[in-house]
């Protein structure tokens, strides 16, 4: 009996898992469209807010799940703290990159910083782990890095905002290999680590009266503390996903986020895509396919996680 339920019961699974996936970098690609809305507010005070929501909606998620004894653990073990206070400072760069290029108008840009992440990933694999590359993920790099090589050339400097996402990131991604916490205590620890300095600049903002918060935009100031949920929820559903999912299908859907946030920049906010930018992403878009053509063989490519 339970044996001919546990078919039914896997593939209600993984759909569910699907919908959560697809959900999670659904809303990480139309981030955008909430760093626009709250674009009135300079960069930095962004991202203090969202430090200081997501910080407390965290918590109370690590309460109602049981993990605030993880959470105390984590911060207790050297190793692991040492190793979250560099996570901690690359995501800071890169939400605080992120949200400077949405707002500047370089959406497709940092698009492209996601999709080469996965390829930074390998090649940080390669120089810090010792990995061995094998020779499709050597054709997809030289056409990835040949596609970054081109914008550059083309734009006559190097596109830093999509290098610094994918450096930032990547990196970002190595420390929580060496601090092995799930997603969602990690991100707590991680904005825990940044509260005193967003909570610090978001006081001396509003005595100076130099803050958007509370000058007088009801509107602006909840869209701000909405920062909290939408930092927390793509991040719930990810780790549902990351549950019910192989990684091979998370692999996969990592590229809906770029996608997104391509599609708004070209279609949505009208931003520049001539022929540099064609040739760019069609030599990324193929080391792309190559890549995920030869992780798919052998089953286990590597998603991204938090944004």
């Amino acid at each position: 009996m339970s044996d001919r339920g546990s078919g039914p019961v896997r593939r209600s699974e993984r759909t569910t898992g699907l919908l959560y996936g697809v959900a999670a970098y659904g809303l990480w690609g139309l981030m955008p469209l909430y760093i626009k809305a709250v674009s009135a507010a300079p960069a930095l005070e962004v991202l203090a807010h969202r430090v200081v929501w997501a910080f407390l909606l965290l918590l109370l998620f690590c309460a109602q799940q049981g993990q605030l004894g993880a959470l105390r653990g984590a911060l207790r073990h050297r190793r692991t703290f040492v190793a979250m206070v560099a996570s901690a400072a690359l995501i800071g760069v890169n939400w605080l990159v992120y949200i400077w290029a949405v707002m500047n108008g370089r959406v497709l840009e940092s698009s492209l910083g996601y999709y080469v992440n996965p390829l930074v990933n390998v090649l940080l694999g390669v120089l810090v782990l010792r990995e061995r590359l094998e020779r499709p993920v050597r054709v997809a790099v030289a056409f990835a890095a040949a596609g970054v090589l081109w914008m550059g050339v083309q734009a006559g400097h190097p596109p830093w905002i999509a290098l610094t996402l994918a450096a930032a990131f990547g990196l970002y991604g190595l420390m929580r290999k060496i601090a092995p916490v799930g997603s969602l205590v990690g991100l707590t620890v991680e904005t825990a680590l940044m509260l005193p300095a967003a909570l610090g600049l978001l006081a001396w903002r509003v005595a100076t009266e130099r803050a958007a918060f509370l000058a007088g935009r009801p509107g602006l100031d909840v869209l701000l503390v909405l920062a909290g949920p939408v930092t927390a929820i793509p991040l719930l559903l990810f780790a549902g996903a990351a549950r019910r999912l192989p990684l091979t299908t998370l692999g996969f859907l990592q590229y809906l986020s770029p996608t997104l946030q391509f599609l708004l920049a070209v279609l949505v906010y009208g931003e520049p895509f001539g022929r540099a930018n064609a040739v760019a992403f069609a030599l990324i878009w193929t080391a792309l396919a190559i890549f995920a053509a030869h992780s798919a063989r052998r089953g286990q490519p590597e998603p991204v996680t938090d944004v």
